[in-house]
């Protein structure tokens, strides 16, 4: 009996943190971020569920708005995780993002600074954030990279962790872009692979799988997502 309780914690745990590295970033649910912002009128949102571990299983919903306010990105993240005999959670927090080198449409180098807090609004304690420094590569037209560093402070604990990453995302086309990272946050590395699929320039949906962690406490995850963009102008 133990030994389930154990596992069970463990795996809560592991899922929670996985997701958790996603949940506060502004590109969409993959771990790595780019460093691109929204354009002076324009506004989203980021929606996403997602199903991490199994035997009990974690799933988790996100809800992300944004919209560009003068040289920044202002967003709210609210995400929800449940595990099937564990009380629900709910997190909810504000994120800025704002790109201080960006030399234009043209430009193969750009980079940013995201900055997020993240509240317990089911069990209260510490608040959590992130504090982050994408860069972004235009290595090629159909070929970007992205690296992230920077620092995550978990919520309840405010225990301090280092982040970071890099993502290789290849256009196949102007409709499908393949995606692939490898991320450390929480402790944990997690390597992901994915596609998105613009449905409309402004529409788009991203599926991924990835596997946190490793040996016996490895965690796999699926994640789908909707992105939405539009003009408040």
């Amino acid at each position: 009996m133990k030994n389930n309780c154990t596992k069970t914690l463990r795996g809560w745990s592991l899922a929670t943190a996985a997701l958790l590295s996603a949940g506060v970033q502004a590109g969409g649910h993959f771990d790595v971020d780019d460093a691109g912002t929204l354009d002076p009128g324009q506004c989203q949102y980021e929606a996403w569920a997602s199903r991490a571990g199994s035997n009990p299983a974690t799933h988790g919903l996100h809800l992300g708005p944004a919209c560009r306010v003068g040289p920044v990105e202002l967003g709210l993240n609210v995400d929800r995780f449940s595990t099937s005999g564990e009380r629900a959670t709910t997190y909810v927090g504000p994120q800025l993002k704002w790109t201080f080198y960006d030399q234009g449409a043209d430009a193969r180098v750009s980079a940013a600074m995201s900055a997020g807090a993240t509240f317990d609004v089911t069990r209260g304690g510490r608040a959590g954030g992130q504090l982050l420094l994408p860069v972004t590569w235009r290595a090629l037209d159909s070929l970007q990279l992205h690296a992230n560093l920077g620092t995550d402070w978990a919520t309840g604990t405010g225990v301090r962790t280092g982040r970071g990453g890099a993502q290789a995302e290849w256009a196949v086309n102007d409709t499908v872009s393949l995606i692939a990272e490898r991320n450390r946050a929480y402790g944990l590395w997690t390597s992901r692979i994915g596609a998105r699929f613009s449905l409309t320039p402004l529409i788009s949906i991203d599926v991924s799988a990835a596997r946190t962690g490793s040996g016996s406490g490895r965690i796999k995850s699926l994640v789908i997502g909707l992105n939405h963009e539009f003009s408040v102008r």
